[in-house]
């Protein structure tokens, strides 16, 4: 059995590639690959209840977190405006008030 997805028009599921599209051979419908994949991405980093975050969100902090090297503390509550995502474990790039720059994990965060 073939891989390639039924045809979004009719539903057949004789369809075929032809280049980087879709062929539909019973209605002559095309449609491009790539389209297929943008639909089955999901976002990648979620907040503690799942929500989906955005560069420019800004979060609030579930959980108190102690500060690698020094003694403060991000305490429970505390609202950080404009973060930005990247990749890693820490995945939430962020400035804090009294604190400075640092990165946060997305599990200890959730949308405000």
């Amino acid at each position: 059995m073939s891989d390639l997805p039924p045809c979004p028009e009719c539903g057949s599921g004789y369809t075929y590639e032809d280049r980087d599209q879709y062929v539909c051979p019973e209605c002559g419908h095309e449609w491009p690959q790539a389209a297929q994949a943008e639909e089955s991405e999901e976002p990648a980093i979620k907040d503690a209840n799942g929500n989906p975050l955005i560069d420019g969100d800004t979060v609030t902090v579930i959980k108190d977190l102690k500060v690698k090297g020094s003694s403060l503390v991000v305490k429970v509550g505390t609202k950080v405006k404009n973060i930005r995502l990247v990749e890693g474990d820490h995945d939430i790039d962020c400035k804090i008030d009294g604190i400075g720059p640092m990165k946060l994990k997305s599990q200890f965060v959730k949308k405000a």
